[in-house]
C-alpha cells in the first residue's frame, strides 16, 4: 500500500512571537520541522512526504533533505494563505500511486510511529481516521457573552490531533466540495464530514502536542529528553 503525507508548513506563527516560522525554530539543536519529518521518514508505511511552505523556504527544505537524509521528502510545493490552501496545492502533486493520504501538522514532532501506522490502517479499512485524545477537563458550552449554557459530557469528547488519514478519493472529493461551496476549515476531517464521511478515532498520546506558543516550546524541550518514537 502506498501512503503519502502532506505537511503544511507555510505559517509564520504569530503566537510564538518569533521572527521566523515556528516550524524552523530549534528544538534540541534541530528545527522542529525536521523532528516531524524524521517521524515519517522512519515509518515504513509512508512512501512520500510533501511539505507545503513559502516559496522563500524552498531552499531550506531542500537543505533539510540532504543534511538529514530525508529520502522520502519530495520537492516542496508552495503554500497558500490558509492551511487549507496549502493542502489543496499539495494534493495536486501527490504520487498517482498513493492510496492513503495523511495530513500532519508541521509542529507536532512527538507523534509516535504507532499513531501513524494505526491512522493509515484505519483509513484503509474505514475511509478516514483522526488521531485524538480523550478530554481531561470538564467542558462547558457558553454563549457569546461568556455565560455558561450547559456542561458537556466529557466521556464523549475528544481533543483532535494529527495525523488525519484518508483514502485518496475521499480527501480529494472533500476538498473539491469545500472549494465549490466556499467551506473553510482548520481541520481536514471536518471537510470529510461535509461529504458524509465520519472518521474513526485512533487514540493518540498526550505527548503529541502542537507547538504554537513559547510555553509549548518549553514543554517540548522537556518532552524531547524522554520521547521514544
Amino acid at each position: 500500500m502506498f501512503a503519502s503525507v502532506i505537511i503544511p508548513a507555510a505559517g509564520f506563527g504569530e503566537r510564538m512571537g518569533a521572527t521566523i516560522g515556528k516550524q524552523f525554530l530549534l528544538l534540541n539543536e534541530k528545527p522542529i520541522l525536521v523532528h516531524t519529518l524524521e517521524r515519517f521518514q522512519s515509518c515504513a508505511d509512508i512512501q512520500e512526504i510533501i511539505v507545503a511552505t513559502q516559496r522563500s523556504s524552498f531552499p531550506i527544505i531542500e537543505e533539510f533533505k540532504k543534511k538529514y537524509s530525508l529520502s522520502k521528502l519530495k520537492a516542496p510545493v508552495e503554500g497558500g494563505e490558509r492551511r487549507q490552501d496549502s493542502i489543496a496545492n499539495a494534493l495536486k502533486v501527490v504520487d498517482a500511486d498513493a492510496e492513503i493520504i495523511s495530513v500532519h501538522d508541521a509542529v507536532r514532532p512527538f507523534v509516535h510511529l504507532r499513531e501513524i501506522t494505526q491512522s493509515i490502517e484505519t483509513a484503509k479499512y474505514f475511509g478516514a481516521s483522526i488521531v485524538a485524545v480523550r478530554a481531561k477537563d470538564t467542558m462547558k458550552q457558553a454563549s457569546t457573552d461568556g455565560r455558561v449554557e450547559r456542561t458537556l459530557n466529557r466521556a464523549s469528547l475528544w481533543n483532535v490531533q494529527t495525523p488525519q488519514s484518508f483514502q485518496r478519493k475521499i480527501l480529494v472529493d472533500a476538498y473539491d466540495f469545500a472549494f465549490r461551496n466556499d467551506i473553510v476549515a482548520t481541520d481536514d476531517s471536518y471537510l470529510a464530514e461535509q461529504i458524509g464521511i465520519l472518521p474513526i478515532i485512533v487514540e493518540g498520546s498526550y505527548e503529541n502536542i502542537k507547538i504554537t506558543t513559547p510555553d509549548d516550546l518549553l514543554l517540548a524541550e522537556l518532552l524531547a529528553k524522554r520521547f521514544i518514537p
